[in-house]
């Protein structure tokens, strides 16, 4: 017996790794700007910091595993690794947090695993995890709208901030989930008036909601361009939807909070459109998309409303990027020229 390989045809997109990686980093300047005009100008100190460490990072290990480094530098996915770390981290955190989480992210997330198109689970997430479970202080000083803190610091202050020793809690604030996640004896209609970040806001949170809605063009402008499908967010998106409106609860004190503030706070849109639609740590069928995002959506809901943490998409993204191999399995499309579909693990033996 011998094994007959079946070769399906192929179409070219004329979309190169790099022309895709500079189009998704463009894709996030709604939500950056959005961040930068409501926390300040930490959040670009931290893209830059991580953006460094990280082509740094790899370029050290591309040179010490013999690979030409200018060739894989320019494929420019480092450099959306960094940048996805650097929006999802406090904006006047230290700064070698930027750097531990990005050196985390490329060596034992991408190069471990023997570069781009090989990491079973996201970089940019692995990066992230490493630094909540190491640094959770530090990580959890998130700091306050501009409107809630008189104004976001200026550069002077910034640097001080995250180069210095200029105590940052000054400047931090809980988040709209974490007020919701430790609310207990209030319901929320008047916790939203009386808690600033809400009454200032227009449906999840003074900032928040804006940042999240520019993530969210951003995506639409990935969808537009066929960059991605649309699978995983829907999926995502409706599950953590629907869960939310299953718990709300009609805003008792013990309400989990209502569909608004799980889809427009935090890192959803981010989370949905940047994070989930990673084609090699996610999955291949538009069937098993739909299954990844949905894990993705139940999770996050899960974790936020009775894990210890009160956003979650970090955690849910590596726990169904464990489960992404099963997934495809047992949903790869029909193979061309065939009439149902197979496993992956079948081989067709004649």
């Amino acid at each position: 017996m011998s094994l007959m390989r079946v070769t399906s045809p192929h179409a070219h997109s004329g979309q190169s790794t790099s022309r895709v990686m500079l189009q998704v980093a463009a894709a996030t300047i709604p939500g950056v700007l959005a961040l930068v005009v409501y926390f300040g100008p930490g959040v670009l100190i931290n893209i830059a910091l991580c953006i460094a460490a990280a082509l740094g990072t790899e370029a050290a290990v591309l040179k010490l595993r013999g690979r030409p480094v200018a060739f894989y530098l320019k494929d420019y996915s480092a450099l959306v690794t960094a940048l996805l770390l650097g929006i999802a981290l406090p904006p006047y955190c230290p700064w070698w947090i930027p750097v531990i989480g990005s050196v985390s992210a490329i060596l034992l997330a991408k190069q471990l695993y023997g570069g781009i198109g090989y990491n079973p689970f996201n970089p940019a997430m692995v990066g992230y995890v490493v630094l909540l479970i190491s640094f959770p202080v530090e990580m959890t000083r998130w700091a306050g709208a501009a409107e809630l803190i008189q104004g976001a610091p200026g550069l002077d202050e910034t640097f001080a901030l995250i180069f210095g020793n200029m105590n940052v809690d000054g400047f931090t604030r809980a988040t709209p989930l974490e007020i919701v996640r430790h609310n207990q004896s209030t319901v929320l209609a008047h916790l939203y008036e009386m808690e600033p970040v809400f009454s200032q806001g227009t449906i999840a949170g003074v900032g928040w909601e804006m940042a999240n809605i520019g993530f969210l063009l951003g995506g639409l402008f990935l969808l537009f361009r066929r960059l991605i499908t649309w699978h995983a967010p829907v999926a995502m998106l409706a599950t953590l939807a629907a869960l939310s409106v299953v718990f709300y609860d009609g805003g008792s004190s013990l309400s989990e909070g209502s569909p608004l503030l799980h889809l427009f706070s935090g890192a959803t849109m981010l989370g949905a459109f940047f994070i989930i639609t990673d084609p090699v740590s996610g999955c291949t069928s538009n069937k098993g998309r739909l299954i990844f995002g949905a894990g993705v959506g139940l999770l996050v809901f899960v974790i936020r409303a009775w894990g210890a943490y009160p956003d979650a998409v970090a955690f849910a993204v590596l726990l169904m990027n464990f489960a992404a191999p099963f997934i495809d399995n047992y949903t790869l499309p029909r193979t061309y020229g065939h009439k149902a579909p197979r496993k992956a693990t079948d081989l067709e033996e004649q």
